[in-house]
């Protein structure tokens, strides 16, 4: 029979390694052409939003979804599985948690193979829940010593960065003003839901890599037109997602200032078709949209290990 896995079973069981790896199994298989992938489609009443994102895995023997609605009350997430070659369902899992750790995994993976591998410094933008899971997962992609974290919810913020330092043992500290954040750090994300650009272009240093993941919309943009036009390359998770959602580059996009085959898939770098970054001192960025493969990739491995340790509950369903 499928099992449902709830919040805290998956809380008991990924972790960020656990993520990582079955995100870049993803990027890995949709590179060799092993993997279908759907953009969000949503679904919008005046008070509730239907998000849906479909997909497949077939080497990995799974295709499924993950839904979620979003309302002023907050956000429902769940994922289904299915078998390959069956078309049986395996489980239902709740997806909230599992979906904050999966969008930090995308994003440490791509710093591990986009930024400089001697990166030290980081600072990040953001110190609500998707941040959690950003520093989580940058910390263990690279050898940090220090994060450096700004938002404007400043209450909040002494509190994000001593639990972080606790859950990473990096130094996670608040930082002053966002120059302060952007000068001297080898490695920036930002996620956060901004309609304007978070920082000057003018203060990214040589061989900064940028990690933008909050911007999912056209009425959200965390990076200038002028920060996009000092990179050497901008990756994407996948050009037609990219297309679709990123409210950072659709203003070049339609201005014909980027064309799309200007954007490199995260997976082209991990199977070796495209070298990524070629030298220290380049500036890069990754625009994280998300996918249904990524979830259902960290999903798979969530289900593996509750088939493992005996947890969750069977539904009765074939």
């Amino acid at each position: 029979m499928a099992l449902f896995l709830s919040e805290n079973d998956v809380k008991k069981l990924l972790t960020v390694e656990m993520a990582l790896e079955g995100v870049e199994s993803a990027h890995r298989d949709l590179a060799l052409g092993q993997a279908l992938d759907t953009p969000r489609a949503r679904s919008r009443l005046p008070q509730t939003v239907l998000h849906i994102l479909q997909g497949a895995l077939p080497a990995q023997g799974v295709l499924g979804y993950k839904a979620y609605t979003s309302n002023r009350s907050g956000n429902r997430f769940l994922v289904h599985l299915f078998d390959a070659a069956s078309g049986q369902l395996r489980a239902v899992i709740e997806a909230d948690y599992l979906g904050m750790i999966r969008t930090g995994a995308t994003s440490g993976l791509a710093a591990r193979w986009l930024a400089r591998p001697d990166s030290t410094v980081a600072g990040v933008f953001g110190a609500g829940w998707q941040a959690e899971g950003h520093v989580r997962a940058i910390c263990a992609a690279l050898p940090l010593e220090r994060v450096k974290v700004f938002s404007r919810k400043t209450d909040k913020l002494q509190a994000f960065c001593q639990r972080m330092s606790e859950a990473t043992g990096v130094a996670v500290e608040p930082a002053a003003n966002a120059e302060e954040l952007v000068r001297g750090s080898d490695l920036i994300g930002t996620v956060t839901t901004a309609a304007q650009p978070l920082f000057d272009a003018e203060w990214l240093e040589p061989g900064t890599h940028i990690n933008a993941a909050g911007s999912n919309a056209l009425i959200r943009q965390e990076l200038s037109e002028a920060a996009l036009k000092r990179c050497d390359l901008i990756a994407v998770d996948a050009v037609p997602t990219a297309l679709a959602e990123a409210g950072d580059l659709l203003p070049l996009l339609e201005k014909g200032r980027l064309h799309p085959r200007q954007m490199l898939e995260l997976g082209d770098v991990i199977i070796g078709r495209h070298p990524g970054r070629t030298d220290a001192g380049q500036i890069t960025v990754f625009e994280s949209q998300g996918m249904a493969i990524q979830d259902l990739a960290v999903a798979l491995r969530v289900l593996a290990a509750a088939e493992a340790q005996g947890l969750g509950v069977e539904i009765p369903l074939r």
